[in-house]
Parts: C-alpha cells; structure tokens; sequence
C-alpha cells in the first residue's frame, strides 16, 4: 500500500443517501449534503473525484456537485468510503497491476443502529470500476483503522482490529499476518486506542485517523488535547507514550509532530473529537478540516503545510461530518496512480465514464 503522499489516480467518495447518520430532520440532512458536497468539490480542483451514488440521490448529487465530478450509480446505505470501500495497493513484480483489498464490513462492529448490507458490497463495485484486481480478506476492518507509511509500517489501533465484535479470534499476530498478506505491511505499530468520542454509539471504537498519520517514513503527525479539561488530554499522553516507546519499519524512533486540537471541548452530545489529523493529502495539496477557529485552524494549516512542502492547504469547514462521527479523512478514499500503465489500462483508469442515466427525482 503506497503512503497518501504517493500520486493519486482520483480520489473516490459515497455520496449521502437518508439514514440514521445523515440526520433526523430535514434540516440536518441538508447540513449534512452540504458538507459532504463541498468536500467533493474542493478535491476535485486538485485531483479527479468519482462518486458513488445511491439511486436516490442521483438528482441531488448532480445539483450539488461539481460539473467534472464522475457519479458512478450504486445502492448504498453508509457512505463513509474510507471505510465501505476498497483499500487500493499496488504490485511490486507487476507495475500495472492496481489490487484492492476488500475488507469484510459490518458497520464498525455492528452497533444496534448500523445498516451495511448494501455498503458492504462497494469495495467490489468500486474495484471493478477502478479496473483493480480484488484481493479478498476475512478481516473485519476500515480504511481508517489504519495508516502506512508506505515502506512497510503500518499504524494500528488494538481497540479498531482487536474488537471482539469484528474479529472474536483475532490476537495481534493473525492481524499483522492479514496486513503483510494484504497490503504488504511488515512492520505493526500498535496504538492503545482512540479518541474518547470515538467510543460513543456513532464511534468507530478507536480509529487511527483521527489520531494519529506519518506525514513521511518516521515522522508521525500526532493528535494533540491542550486542554486539561477535556479527557483526550490524558488519552494523549498515554498514545504519545506508546508510540515513543516503538520504531517503524527502518528502526527509527518517531520524530513527533503535535497538531493541537481547536479549543471547542463540547457539542451538544458532548466532548468532541475535532482532530486536524483526519486531513486527506492530494496531488499538489492538502485538504484539512476546519472547525471555524480562526487561530487554531491557522496554526494547523501552518503545521501541514511544514509536513507537506510544496502542497497547498484547504481548509473546510468540518463540523458537519464531524458531528456525524468522523472527518474529511474518513469519507475519502485515494486510488493510487499507477508507476507504468499500458494504453488499455489507462483508458479504464482514466477515461470510463462514471455517469448513470437517472433513477428518479429527489
């Protein structure tokens, strides 16, 4: 699995269909298209954008998404990509040849609330529309469950591949044994767990992306709680610990950056989980979540900026996808862009045509 910073092919997203995530009123709904759209379009300004979406939505998407972005027309329940879609790799004997690893999904654990049916069968329609070779697992996991750095490391978390209700039988060496099969990974640096508001009834129970990403082999970006307040601030201190005691891949101990969170502690549901970790790298920049903090958005913009030289940083504004349980990272999956392609593989690649005939108004 080659590191976000790789060049990208396109970045593929779900478009938001009626659910319990979306929200319960029509108000909330709206917010919640809103945010998902405006992520779409800013990418789509650095790399191409494919969209899944539900037959439902297909006039709404049209209307709120960018003229360039490609819908491909799918049933969908979730639509947290990072997550329901396929985790792309590349071969290192075959140059042209793009897998994807579909993980077994079941809604992060399968909470009461979770619908998955049709969410889990995206990886194979993304796959098969990205032209990649399945590489099939029977490890319940997500995207953003983990992080690479693209020699080999890979960040996990023992709360996300350990949960008895994804994988009852799993201990950590059956999971590194699946990562190294998967997505090539030798190297397992394992984090405690995650965020206190990841623990909620909407919460992933501990995913790696709102944590914690290697910006480059052994430099860890590292969420960061100021505020002694807030429980995360403890939560902090015991992660910093345990990847301070760890080496990647190479053997390097990790060059450590903070990315202090914004100064919001609660929401209406509680203490929040507003993390600048959960930023999506692209070709040519870098798309940050923005929490309508003017200081503490500045000084993370100036933090990915330094992590990232020579990309742009975009801010936008996150609280939505934030309130509905994760980030910009976490709705966003990048298709890696292959080192050689052949003219065949390169009109599936680049040139399909993503668009469907219309299903019905909305």
């Amino acid at each position: 699995m080659p590191s976000e910073t790789a060049r990208h092919e396109r970045t593929w997203m779900a478009f938001p269909r009626v659910c319990e995530t979306l929200g319960a009123t029509d108000a909330e709904r709206e917010l919640g298209y809103a945010a998902w759209a405006d992520v779409a379009n800013v990418v789509a300004q650095f790399e191409p954008v494919s969209m899944v979406v539900d037959p439902t939505e297909i006039f709404r998407a049209r209307r709120m998404l960018a003229s360039d972005i490609e819908l491909l027309e799918a049933p969908l329940d979730e639509f947290w990509m990072r997550d329901i879609g396929p985790t792309f790799v590349l071969d290192d004997d075959d140059p042209g040849l793009l897998g994807a690893v579909d993980w077994i999904f079941n809604g992060w654990g399968a909470p009461a609330w979770a619908e998955w049916e049709q969410s889990a069968k995206i990886a194979r329609v993304v796959a098969d529309a990205a032209g990649a070779e399945i590489v099939s697992s029977l490890l319940v996991a997500e995207g953003g469950g983990l992080h690479v750095d693209g020699e080999g490391t890979v960040l996990l978390t023992d709360t996300v591949q350990l949960d008895p209700r994804r994988n009852p039988l799993a201990d950590r060496a059956r999971v590194e044994s699946e990562m190294l099969r998967t997505i090539g990974a030798t190297h397992a640096v394992w984090l405690p767990r995650g965020l206190t508001r990841d623990y909620d009834d909407f919460g992933t129970n501990g995913h790696v992306d709102i944590v914690a990403t290697i910006a480059s082999p052994g430099r860890v970006l590292l969420h960061a709680q100021p505020n002694p307040e807030h429980p995360d601030h403890q939560v902090m201190a015991e992660i910093r610990a345990s990847l301070e005691s760890q080496r990647d891949v190479a053997g390097r101990t990790f060059e450590i950056v903070e990315l202090p969170a914004p100064s919001t502690l609660r929401d209406d549901h509680g203490f929040v989980d507003y993390s600048y970790v959960n930023h999506l790298v692209v070709n040519g920049g870098v798309i940050g979540c923005g929490f309508d903090d003017e200081m503490a958005d500045a000084r993370a913009a100036e933090i990915l900026a330094d992590a990232y030289p020579g990309r742009t940083v975009q801010m936008v504004d996150s609280r939505e996808i934030f309130a509905r349980g994760g980030g910009i990272h976490c709705i966003t999956q990048q298709q890696p862009q292959l080192p050689a392609v052949t003219d065949a593989a390169a009109s599936v690649a680049v040139s399909r045509n993503f668009s469907a005939e219309p299903q019905g108004e909305n």
